[in-house]
């Protein structure tokens, strides 16, 4: 059963990068037809789907986001990382990643504050 885990700062002040890391265990991010998605959820409102990196390691983003994102991996280690360029306060949100937007991280929560 695969399990994914969210790693990452808490806190990152405006203007700044923020990156995470998602570590996968119980399946390898080279299998055939997966895809890594990252998403988040903002206080208050509904779920944003931010990009994804496939087996392969073919990237696609957000339109909305694509200039301030970038996902990469490693996998040497089955983990796939997201950068989020040029933050602000509105960055602020319960950060998954998940397979296939099927599998799902626990979340991690960052907060964009001076």
């Amino acid at each position: 059963q695969v399990q994914l885990q969210e790693s990452g700062p808490g806190l990152v002040k405006p203007s700044q990068t923020l990156s995470l890391t998602c570590t996968v265990s119980g399946g390898s991010i080279t299998t055939n037809s997966y895809y890594w998605s990252w998403i988040r959820q903002p206080p208050g409102k509904g779920l944003e789907w931010m990009g994804a990196i496939t087996y392969s390691g073919s990237t696609s983003y957000s339109p909305s986001l694509q200039s301030r994102t970038s996902i990469s991996r490693d996998t040497s280690k089955n983990q796939f990382t997201l950068q989020l360029s040029s933050v602000t306060p509105e960055d602020t949100a319960v950060y998954y990643c998940t397979r296939n937007c099927v599998d799902w991280g626990q979340g991690t929560q960052v907060t964009v504050s001076s």
